[in-house]
């Protein structure tokens, strides 16, 4: 037995869909698993490219953990396995790279078992051990996601993403874990800045659906988490200033930071590398080193290669 998958790279919020949109991004990781030739080995895991260092390669590592509890759930005994983990998308920088682990691991968990579990069951399962839809969702199924939480369960329309539209992300060598940059946004909002947000997030899904991308920037605006986050990126302003005036569509910061998320139309005359290059100046401003990827929009989630 020998499988892969390959799983995109998503990028949340954008701005103003706080804990609500999320889209895939043709950056993977892929995860292969194999029964070892020799009988009685203990499970062995591999890892390459981001985190091989830092990740434990154990029975704590977050795709076996995901992959055990699908074999806890349908009561299947797997046996020994190798699991190679080759990881390009990079960690604690945004980009979703824990969601797309544990989705990862649950959809090949499930091929191996007999594909018993339905998509949706799966995304339910992700959800619980990653507490982010908005990052699961896209990384499961491609495209952009408009996610809610209705009781235990996960609601979510999907479209495509136009294949004119570019990511320019720009990755500071710093690092934001989700779960702090949660504990300094406040209990309470004004209700102003509900309706502030609510409004561009009305906006950003008609913009992206109708293909209106001049509207782009005022839909990405938010006043519910990137002004408080900012307290961790301190140079998140001159960033998104530099982008804009440079030429991109919009700016937001990709999930809880610190990758920072400009798009851009390739039909038009704007050079995306010039955006890139812009915001690692504007980075280098507060001697942060960053660097930029040029990014497409990915529609199709996980999925298995050969």
């Amino acid at each position: 037995m020998k499988l892969k998958v390959r799983i995109p790279a998503t990028s949340a919020n954008f701005g103003s869909g706080f804990d609500v949109f999320g889209s895939a991004l043709k950056l993977y990781n892929e995860i292969e698993v194999q029964s070892p030739e020799i009988k009685n080995e203990k499970l062995r895991i591999e890892i390459e490219g981001e985190g091989k260092k830092e990740l434990p390669a154990n029975e704590k590592n977050i795709v076996w953990q995901a992959m055990k509890k699908v074999f806890a759930l349908l009561k299947f005994t797997p046996s020994n396995l190798y699991i190679k983990l080759n990881n390009r998308i990079p960690i604690a920088r945004g980009l979703g790279s824990s969601a797309s682990a544990r989705i990862g691991g649950l959809v090949i968990a499930n091929r191996i078992c007999g594909n018993k579990l339905s998509e949706k069951e799966i995304i339910k399962i992700a959800v619980e051990l990653e507490g982010h839809p908005d990052n699961v969702v896209p990384a499961m199924v491609g495209g952009f996601c408009v996610v809610v939480r209705n009781k235990d369960e996960i609601e979510y329309i999907k479209f495509n993403m136009p294949e004119n539209l570019q990511a320019v992300l720009c990755i500071p060598e710093i690092k934001v874990l989700t779960e702090y940059a949660r504990k300094i946004l406040p209990m309470n909002i004004p209700y102003e800045d509900a309706v502030f947000n609510c409004s561009r997030a009305a906006l950003l899904v008609s913009a992206i659906s109708k293909k209106k991308f001049g509207l782009l920037k005022i839909a990405m605006e938010d006043r519910l988490h990137q002004k408080y986050r900012k307290k961790l990126i301190p140079a998140m302003d001159d960033v998104f200033s530099s982008a804009l005036k440079s030429g991109c569509l919009g700016v937001a910061l990709s999930g809880s930071g610190p990758t920072i998320i400009a798009i851009v139309d390739k039909n038009s005359k704007t050079v995306p590398e010039r955006i890139g290059k812009a915001m690692v100046s504007a980075f280098l401003k507060y001697n942060i080193k960053s660097r930029y990827i040029l990014c497409d929009f990915e529609n199709r989630g996980a999925h298995f290669v050969k």
